[in-house]
């Protein structure tokens, strides 16, 4: 496994001893991993290996069997779990359905306690997706017959609207062509450097998208292996 340490003072999520097990398979044990201020982090490994896991444990979607997480120097189990997951956001490959406009389903999470101190602005919304090669007008779209790839995009540009400070991205551009898929990855690269400290971990069995857009690749080669 490469891992590569991060300065303690740039330091946003980090990860000691990680086990997981489905059934009676051990998928991973032992799993360190930290991420750093500005950082994209790819996790790569073998199909089955467990990455998407990975990532669900990181933001404390599914349990640990074992090890910790800390997000900047606190450890996750110490963390209301809502606000930790507002800090730590996970993007899966497949976005449940919405309904609605686009943009109310955009301005939807911005009503929950959790998010109190901001602000939806349909302007701010608009112009992400002009970045994504969408015109404003997709904000009045019906939120449930978009396609796949445009799925994608929203809940993209729903994640940045509430600015975490760790986004997890599952396979979150595999509906998108490549040429939508860059301008996502300029976005986010743009959006880690115009921020507070922000950092992002993501998953793609792209290997041309991992050495193109990851400033790190970390390898989840599993138990054994």
């Amino acid at each position: 496994m490469q891992s590569q340490a991060v300065p303690d003072q740039d330091l946003l999520l980090s990860a000691r001893g990680l086990s997981r097990s489905v059934a009676s398979r051990r998928l991973w044990q032992g799993v360190d991993l930290e991420v750093g201020r500005g950082e994209r982090l790819a996790v790569s490994g073998p199909s089955g290996v467990g990455k998407s896991l990975l990532l669900r444990a990181l933001a404390g979607l599914d349990a640990l069997e074992g090890g910790e997480v800390w997000l900047r120097g606190r450890p996750q189990s110490s963390w209301p779990m809502p606000q930790f997951r507002a800090e730590v956001m996970y993007l899966l490959q497949r976005p449940a359905p919405a309904s609605g406009t686009v943009s109310a389903h955009l301005a939807e999470p911005f009503g929950f306690k959790i998010h109190a101190g901001k602000s939806y602005r349909s302007e701010d919304a608009a112009r992400l997706l002009e970045h994504l090669g969408r015109p404003s007008t997709f904000l009045d779209q019906d939120a449930a017959r978009l396609s796949g790839g445009e799925a994608q995009l929203v809940a993209l540009v729903r994640a940045l609207l509430l600015s975490p400070t760790v986004l997890l991205l599952d396979e979150a551009t595999s509906a998108l062509d490549a040429e939508t898929a860059e301008l996502a990855e300029t976005l986010l690269q743009t959006w880690l450097d115009t921020g507070p400290a922000r950092a992002l971990v993501f998953v793609s069995h792209d290997r041309a998208q991992q050495e193109r857009f990851a400033t790190r690749i970390q390898l989840l080669s599993g138990v054994g292996a």
